[in-house]
């Protein structure tokens, strides 16, 4: 190992936590290789973000003296720890791949997508799940008058279940009145970087029962999408922006005839150079005309349904201030959206974003930014919004339950 170049995994989150007196890193794998709740003291941190695959056993035993303020460190220290650093899969390494090719090639192979939260984010036992939501769905706040027209879309949260139970409330509190039979579920690739969306034609298992895919409809956007596809359906294994939809769809709807259009949205600073409107529509045009003639079509009763969250602010992601002293500007940055989402007004929606350069890591920008330019003319009403403030890391989250409504679905669009 001594001439060897080790590099960590590039598809790891690394969130800093503080308790007490006591720093350390807690580290997420998306994978489930890492131990959930794996946690790293800061030291060893410091230590692992040079593993770059550049630098080489020695230089970091020169690093770890450093890092332990001059006291010899033996070459057989750094090897242990790179050691055990491989056996808990934090390194790129050929144990590693092998286990990670293993775990892709059997999601793609099964035609079924397995709720992977279930036992953690909610109950498994099916009575218990169907009371749990119901307690979540008793919160709904239906004191405000809607605008006129067809339900045409509905935004919803995917933060912890618990934490955003009055904004879920809000939203499937209000959807159970419809009888949607086709249900365009928009979701964010957490870890979907390098394509705009990633489709699936797998059908959503819950603790409920199975939730159609409808195949036919994804088939066709694939053939559309082109290069703003993701090449397989991996991203969708572990996400839970659709996975805690599909559970309340089920729960809501029960027996009712109804199936899921699942597209997970990537992350548009990552894929888009420049990160403009205009650089979004030459990629996906074709794509979200062709979502738009699902919804607008007259053979199906169609909607929009968008798990998102709002803004991330504070230590964990990646700001210098505590997510408290960025709260009044980032509920400030979300209601602007929020208002551009609310009168189906895109461009006003990404000059938002642009300006100040997606600072408040707005994760559902991408979900909605799709939805704004699949809708019809629509009007919007905000159902709940609310920021959780997480105090272990000083960190905060947003989210919101919304309602848009249509007069006419063939009514024009604006030109893409």
């Amino acid at each position: 190992m001594e001439n060897s170049f080790p590099r960590l995994r590039n598809d790891l989150e690394f969130f800093p936590v503080q308790q007490g007196q006591q720093s350390f890193v807690l580290v997420k794998d998306h994978l489930g290789l890492v131990s959930q709740g794996t946690a790293v003291p800061i030291h060893l941190y410091q230590f692992m973000v040079h593993l770059d695959g550049t630098t080489s056993v020695r230089d970091l035993q020169m690093l770890m003296m450093r890092l332990k303020g001059g006291i010899l460190v033996g070459i057989q220290e750094v090897e242990d720890i790179l050691k055990h650093l491989d056996e808990s899969y934090l390194l790129d390494s050929p144990r590693f791949r092998a286990a990670r090719d293993e775990i892709v090639d059997g999601f793609i192979s099964s035609h079924v997508r397995e709720c992977v939260h279930v036992g953690q984010s909610y109950p498994s036992d099916p009575d218990e799940l169907e009371k749990y939501l119901d307690q979540i769905l008793a919160q709904a706040n239906q004191d405000f008058s809607l605008p006129e027209g067809e339900l045409v879309a509905v935004v919803a949260p995917h933060i912890d279940l618990q934490v955003g139970s009055q904004g879920y409330g809000a939203a499937y509190g209000l959807l159970r009145n419809f009888s949607p039979t086709r249900i365009i579920v928009l979701g964010v690739g957490h870890h979907l970087r390098d394509a705009l969306f990633c489709l699936t034609e797998k059908d959503f298992e819950t603790p409920l029962g199975k939730v159609r895919c409808e195949r036919e409809t994804v088939s066709r956007l694939r053939k559309v999408g082109g290069a703003a596809i993701h090449g397989d359906d991996f991203p969708h294994r572990s996400e839970h922006s659709i996975e805690f939809q599909v559970l309340f769809l089920k729960h809501i709807f029960g027996d009712k005839e109804f199936r899921v259009v699942p597209i997970l949205c990537g992350s548009l600073w990552s894929c888009l150079t420049p990160c403009e409107r205009s650089t979004y529509l030459n990629l996906a045009g074709g794509f979200l005309e062709t979502l738009n003639e699902i919804l607008c079509s007259s053979d199906e009763n169609t909607i929009l349904l968008a798990g998102v969250d709002l803004s991330h602010i504070g230590p964990k992601f990646g700001h210098q201030e505590h997510g408290s002293a960025l709260e009044v500007e980032a509920r400030s940055h979300d209601h602007t959206l929020l208002d551009a989402l609310m009168t189906t007004q895109p461009e006003e929606f990404w000059s938002a974003s642009i300006a100040v350069k997606d600072r408040y890591n707005v994760c559902g920008f991408s979900a909605l930014a799709c939805m704004l330019e699949t809708l019809p003319p629509s009007l919007g009403q905000l159902l709940h919004y609310e920021m959780w403030h997480e105090a272990p890391t000083h960190s905060a989250v947003s989210f919101c339950a919304a309602a848009l409504f249509t007069p006419s679905r063939t009514a024009p669009q604006e030109p893409h």
